[in-house]
């Protein structure tokens, strides 16, 4: 990754686009971060703006990847990650999770798609399928045996394991849900 800092631009609805069609393939094709507007299975040569999520950019903003800004204005870490608070709930939580899951060199996307809030890739995608799907929780929250088994049937449906990640102040615990047959 070049030293030079990617430019992105907050946008109304809060998500970030970087506009710089080089940098954008700069930022995917290095460590897979964002999603090519409109483009589900991009090649390195897509022609799209990357669109990226609140978590990865508080993220690549405190790494000094990218320089973010809003009407103009240049936008500091403490201040998306207080937009990034207003717009998602758990931003704490999933933000300590993702930045845990990133610094062990995972890719980290988001899991709406499994209806969870990470999938998690062991390369990136397009060279090997996420074989994990990650639910954060708190350490106080529960999980009903209904909600277990549904997670499972899902997860196993599409050949991934369910994990639960719990951060705390002592860092980020997992539980990993092995399912078999008898």
């Amino acid at each position: 990754m070049s030293d030079e800092p990617v430019e992105v631009e907050v946008l109304a609805d809060g998500r970030l686009v970087v506009w710089s069609i080089n940098d954008s393939r700069r930022l995917f094709n290095t460590d897979f971060y964002g999603k090519p507007l409109g483009n589900p299975k991009p090649k390195k040569d897509f022609d799209e703006p990357l669109i990226l999520d609140l978590v990865e950019g508080v993220y690549l903003l405190e790494k000094k990847i990218i320089m973010v800004r809003a009407k103009g204005r240049k936008i500091v870490a403490f201040s998306l990650k207080k937009l990034a608070r207003e717009q998602l709930d758990n931003f704490d939580a999933l933000y300590q999770v993702y930045r845990n899951l990133r610094e062990k060199g995972f890719v980290v996307t988001p899991g709406i798609k499994y209806g969870c809030d990470f999938a998690v890739y062991e390369q990136g995608p397009g060279i090997d399928h996420a074989p994990y799907i990650i639910q954060v929780m708190s350490r106080e929250g529960s999980m009903s045996a209904a909600e277990i088994v549904k997670a499972g049937r899902l997860a196993s449906t599409v050949r991934k394991t369910f994990i639960v990640a719990l951060p705390g102040k002592e860092g980020v615990e997992y539980l990993e849900f092995k399912w078999w047959k008898a």
